[in-house]
C-alpha cells in the first residue's frame, strides 16, 4: 500500500455537500461532472474521486468562484459554523471573488425595473418596436 493510500479520504460529493456547497449530493454530483469542480489544478471527472486534508479545490458555481484549501473531512452533513471549519478560502481567491461580484453589482446599478405592468399603449410600442416595419 503506498502512502497515497494511506491517507484517509472523502469522496468529492460527499465533502462540497458537507461542506454546505451544494444542497444536494446529486447537485453536487452535477456539477462535478460538468467540469465545475478541479481538484489540485485538474477537472475531475468522477464523483468518488478521494478528497484529503490539504488538497486545493476551485468551485464555480453560478457565477462565484471558490478557491479553497481542505482543512478537514466530513461524511456527515453539520450545521453552517461547523462546515466552515472544513475548509479555508485562498486570500487571492476571495479578493478575486469579491472583486467580480462588485463589477456585477456596479453593472445592475443603471437598470431600474418598470414600477408597473404596461398598459395597452406601452404594450403596443413595444410590439410595434419588435416589428420594425409595423412603424
Amino acid at each position: 500500500m503506498s502512502a497515497a493510500e494511506a491517507r484517509p479520504g472523502t469522496r468529492l460529493d460527499v465533502w462540497l455537500w458537507a461542506a454546505r456547497f451544494f444542497k444536494t449530493r446529486s447537485l453536487a454530483k452535477q456539477a462535478i461532472e460538468g467540469g465545475k469542480v478541479e481538484v489540485g489544478g485538474a477537472t475531475v471527472a468522477k464523483a468518488s474521486k478521494l478528497v484529503h486534508e490539504g488538497d486545493l479545490l476551485v468551485v464555480r458555481r453560478g457565477e462565484e468562484r471558490f478557491e479553497l484549501r481542505v482543512l478537514g473531512l466530513s461524511e456527515a452533513r453539520g450545521p453552517a459554523g461547523v462546515a466552515r471549519t472544513l475548509y479555508a478560502e485562498t486570500d487571492e481567491g476571495r479578493a478575486r471573488r469579491e472583486a467580480e461580484a462588485a463589477q456585477r453589482r456596479d453593472e445592475r446599478a443603471g437598470y431600474q425595473p418598470p414600477e408597473s405592468r404596461p398598459n395597452k399603449k406601452a404594450r403596443r410600442l413595444i410590439r410595434a418596436l419588435g416589428d420594425i416595419d409595423a412603424l
